[in-house]
């Protein structure tokens, strides 16, 4: 249905360098179903690439353009707003949040005589969470206005305009968030009840690089704090009706409890930091509001507004210690998680004592592995610590097998001085003053990582953040080329020291005895050794799983096919991603498909295999090392290229084999084989020199000399 007819509504937005996201919330405005509308933006100055690109989106003319030459921040570019509408009706939006296609249709329709109507809104984590809601029947409730906007925003609330111009009501310009408030104060003198309709109108999206990019209300804790405190000192010097003072007082009470424990955190320097600042805040406060509270909630706050800093100490570690307590002994895990902080970090740490981990501890393998064999081989003075999930799992040397999330597991990383890893650690994994941490990374990259990448389509909507967080704990990150070495300092922004060493984990392709070790190799899998070895070893697709964590794969290789044109002078090998190792269904190609995905070590898999098949994996640049030929089976292309990922290098131009889409053109590409290698000989050459050429067998040297012997 398209309405035409009817009040006109104003939809005011402040733009402040957020291209990539002001596409999507322009479209969900004109997309409306309710079509009398003016959009007006306010570029509240954005860079230059900034205002370009949202200039190139104005191509409707109901769409209002207003640009101020400096950033003048959210409440002011609102007000402008509402100084340039038309319209009798005023709905505010943030540059990066989605209306349902029904949104205003459904707020003018059921706003009646009141002065506003409230939408439901929903958090948007990543765009699969969109919902279509054509068809919930809404449902309208009035209750009262002080418990409609205890959130403190104006967002996703229909307004009439002239009910704006008679209370004169405008936002605060003198702070950067929270300009709201000074709008929900003067609603709230006016206006006791309002309808709220429980119908998804409005989609808040949660920013997922709160590192680089951050909402307003995603930047630190501490400014956070010191603008809410500003604004509910500001409101508290004017006379208040009692709605407003006790809206005013929940506020920030509510603001406290959340968040008492991130500002405090239990110790004396940001007891310091703070507390007169809290003070002042609390000593205006109406202690009425802590009825029905938690005792110790209510303890801190008397002593904040009566100035008793050491009392206030006092509860507030008995608070922490009683929460870390509480926490500690609703479950096994979290009780493990609990002892090691309280006790296994403070016991002395051990100075040539070595954690390794390989993937989660699933495997035995990659740099890790290398860089552990070589320490025993050399007898280096080390105790080393072996991570895995398998405790059975027989390894050489004499290393300490410990289970992952083990009460061993944390023993041993809270007092080893070294960890080396070639993923990410857990994020409550504690790194002690003088801890090394050696991360091994896993793979060139193809694909874009972390802070390169605009949308996170994978499970964890919080991976930029987490990897952040993660990431600072590193001491030394190793890279296989330039190449990434450039690309690890901007998509992990790190800034310690890289160690432009090759990877160690490619070291047995250059060793003098791999044919032996090849033959070796295919004798213990069981694979004759008249016959050829096709490695197919396919990536994850991010936005294809079960649950976070549980990823799924649709295996597109027809092995049945390939089985009767190659059974005779070729077996395939399957090494899937980690992530999707129990994937797969190889029923009925006995003698024919090895599934080799929960083989450890990928790089003894290359030895033996004679063609690589692959996708966006990484592995076509270590298998490269071998100057043996790569196959490239990019069936979903650009899904993968211009949706999930986005690549570093021109794929299609620089890799060093042919892209093929189908199964026919896969069995094409084997039987030609020799002709492939030819008409790609010049293309793999150049990749190898910018890929390869770091390698040369003594990566892992370079590595322990560097790291565990200072040389």
């Amino acid at each position: 249905m398209s309405t035409k007819k009817g009040q006109k509504v104003s939809i005011i937005i402040p733009y402040y360098n957020t291209s990539e996201f002001i596409k999507d919330c322009i479209d969900s405005i004109l997309k409306q179903t309710y079509s009398n509308l003016e959009l007006i933006i306010i570029n509240d100055g954005s860079t230059k690439k900034e205002s370009e690109y949202v200039e190139s989106l104005i191509q409707d003319d109901r769409i209002v353009y207003i640009k101020n030459e400096v950033n003048k921040g959210v409440g002011y570019s609102r007000t402008i707003g509402m100084k340039y509408s038309s319209g009798q009706l005023v709905y505010f939006v943030d540059s990066d949040d989605i209306l349902t296609n029904r949104t205003l249709e459904i707020l003018v329709n059921n706003i009646g005589d009141f002065p506003a109507i409230f939408g439901e809104t929903r958090k948007l984590w990543k765009p699969s969470d969109l919902e279509e809601v054509n068809e919930r029947k809404e449902i309208v409730q009035v209750i009262s206005s002080a418990e409609l906007f205890k959130s403190g925003t104006i967002l996703n609330i229909l307004i009439k305009k002239k009910f704006l111009d008679e209370q004169n009501i405008q936002f605060s310009q003198d702070t950067k968030g929270f300009s709201d408030i000074s709008v929900v104060v003067q609603f709230l003198e006016h206006v006791e009840e309002l309808p709220i309709i429980s119908f998804i109108t409005y989609y808040m999206r949660v920013r997922n690089d709160p590192i680089t990019n951050p909402s307003l209300a995603q930047r630190g804790v501490d400014e956070i704090t010191h603008e809410i405190i500003d604004v509910y000192l500001y409101q508290k010097q004017k006379p208040r009706s009692n709605i407003v003072d006790g809206f005013l007082d929940r506020f920030l009470l509510d603001f406290y409890r959340n968040n008492v424990t991130n500002i405090f955190k239990g110790n004396n320097e940001r007891i310091d930091k703070f507390y007169s600042l809290f003070h002042v805040a609390i000593s205006q406060m109406n202690l009425d509001v802590l009825d029905g509270q938690p005792l110790h909630i209510k303890r801190e706050l008397i002593n904040l507004k009566k100035g008793n800093q050491n009392k206030f100490k006092r509860v507030l570690k008995f608070h922490v210690e009683a929460l870390e307590f509480k926490n500690g002994i609703t479950g096994l895990t979290r009780l493990k998680g609990y002892i090691y902080k309280k006790v296994f970090l403070k016991l002395p740490m051990k100075e040539n004592y070595i954690v390794f981990e390989s993937f989660l501890g699933k495997n035995y393998s990659d740099s890790p592995r290398n860089i552990y064999e070589y320490i025993i081989e050399n007898k280096l003075d080390f105790k080393c610590i072996w991570v895995l999930n398998d405790k059975n799992k027989n390894i050489p040397g004499k290393a300490k097998v410990v289970k992952r999330f083990s009460m061993a597991y944390y023993y041993y990383f809270a007092i080893s001085k070294y960890w080396v890893n070639n993923m990410r650690q857990p994020l409550h994994l504690v790194k002690r003053e003088g801890n090394v941490f050696l991360e091994t990374w896993h793979g060139t990259p193809l694909k874009k990582l972390v802070f390169d990448m605009n949308e996170v389509y994978s499970a964890n909507p919080r991976y930029k953040r987490d990897f952040y967080l993660q990431s600072r704990a590193w001491d030394y990150l190793l890279s296989p080329n330039q190449y990434s070495s450039e690309i690890f300092r901007s998509a992990f922004k790190f800034e310690k020291e890289m160690l432009e060493y090759g990877y160690p984990r490619n070291d047995i392709l250059y060793s003098s005895n791999r044919e032996e070790k090849a033959k070796s190799l295919k004798a213990s899998l069981g694979i004759p050794n008249n016959k050829k070895v096709i490695l197919y070893a396919p990536t994850w697709r991010d936005d294809d799983y079960y649950e976070p964590g549980k990823y799924k794969f649709d295996l597109k290789l027809d092995l049945k096919s390939m089985q009767e044109k190659f059974g005779n002078e070729y077996v395939v090998a399957l090494r899937t991603h980690y992530f999707i190792a129990d994937s797969l269904n190889i029923e009925g190609l006995d003698g024919f498909a090895y599934n080799l995905s929960r083989y450890d070590d990928i790089s003894e898999l290359y030895l033996i295999s004679d063609i690589l098949i692959t996708d966006y994996s990484s592995v076509f640049f270590d298998y490269a090392n071998l100057k043996r030929p790569i196959l490239f089976y990019t069936y979903d292309l650009e899904k993968y290229r211009d949706q999930l990922r986005g690549f570093y290098i021109d794929f299609e131009a620089d890799a060093p084999g042919p892209l093929l889409r189908t199964n026919s053109e896969i069995i094409e590409a084997i039987e030609n084989i020799k002709q492939i290698e030819e008409e790609y000989a010049q293309t793999y050459e150049e990749f190898f020199e910018k890929f390869c050429s770091w390698h040369d067998g003594k990566s892992t040297e370079r590595v322990v000399k560097r790291v565990f012997l200072n040389k």
